[in-house]
C-alpha cells in the first residue's frame, strides 16, 4: 500500500509540474505572440500614418495644381478674348482704311471729271467772248454801241444815239458766261421787262448779233414811252 500511495503521490506531483510547465510556456508563447503583433501593429500603423501624411501632401500639391491650372485658363481665356477684340479692331481699322482709300480715288476721279468740264466750259466760253470781241468795231460803227471788258470777266454793252432828245443818254446791259458755259445777263439799265426772253432765245440760238440788236430796239421803243 505504501509503494501504491507514493505511487499515486508521484503521479499527482508529475501532473502538476506538468501542467504548471504547459501552461507557463502556453503563456509565454502568447505573450510573445501578442508583442509581435503590437509591435507589427505599431509599424503598420505608423507606416500608414505616414503613408497618409504623403497622400495629404499628395492632394494638397495636386489641388495647387488644379488652382493654378484654372488660374492659367483663365488668363488664357482673357487674352484670347483681348486677340479677339484686336483682331476686330484691326479688320475694322482695315475696312475703314479701304473705304477712305476708295472715296479718295473716286474723289479725284470726280475732280478729273469736273476739271475736265470746266476747262471745256472755260474754252467754251472763251470762244464766246472772242467771238463777241471780233464784232465790237461793227457794233460800235452800226449801232453806236461801245463794249467794255469790266471784272470778272463781263462785258459791258453801252448803246447810245437811242434817245432822240438826249443822243449822249447811255442805255446799257452787262453780260457774262456763267458757270454752264451759258450766256447771262447780270445788269439792264434801264431795266427790260423782255430781256429774260431775249437771253432764253439767245442760249437757244447762238445767235449774238440777233440779240444786241433785239436789245438795241426794245431800249428804242422804251425811249418813246
Amino acid at each position: 500500500e505504501d509503494e501504491i500511495t507514493l505511487f499515486e503521490r508521484d503521479m499527482k506531483e508529475f501532473w502538476i509540474q506538468f501542467k504548471i510547465s504547459y501552461s507557463t510556456e502556453q503563456i509565454n508563447q502568447t505573450l510573445a505572440l501578442r508583442d509581435s503583433w503590437k509591435l507589427a501593429i505599431e509599424t503598420l500603423s505608423e507606416k500608414w500614418s505616414k503613408k497618409l501624411k504623403e497622400d495629404d501632401l499628395v492632394i494638397d500639391k495636386i489641388q495647387e495644381y488644379n488652382n493654378e491650372i484654372v488660374q492659367q485658363s483663365k488668363y488664357i481665356a482673357e487674352k484670347e478674348e483681348q486677340l479677339r477684340e484686336i483682331k476686330l479692331k484691326l479688320n475694322q481699322e482695315q475696312e475703314q482704311h479701304k473705304n477712305l482709300t476708295d472715296s479718295i480715288q473716286q474723289l479725284k476721279e470726280d475732280l478729273m471729271k469736273k476739271m475736265e468740264i470746266k476747262s471745256a466750259k472755260n474754252e467754251a466760253a472763251k470762244e464766246k467772248v472772242e467771238r463777241v470781241s471780233k464784232t465790237k468795231t461793227l457794233f460800235k460803227e452800226r449801232l453806236a454801241l461801245e463794249m467794255r471788258r469790266i471784272h470778272d470777266e463781263q462785258l459791258q454793252f453801252i448803246f447810245r444815239h437811242i434817245d432822240h432828245k438826249d443822243p449822249d443818254k447811255p442805255y446799257m446791259f452787262t453780260l457774262s458766261i456763267n458757270e454752264q458755259g451759258d450766256y447771262e445777263v447780270t445788269s439792264c439799265t434801264p431795266p427790260l421787262d423782255c430781256i429774260a426772253e431775249l437771253q432764253l432765245k439767245l442760249r437757244e440760238t447762238n445767235n449774238f448779233s440777233a440779240f444786241v440788236a433785239n436789245i438795241r430796239k426794245a431800249f428804242t421803243a422804251l425811249s418813246y414811252q
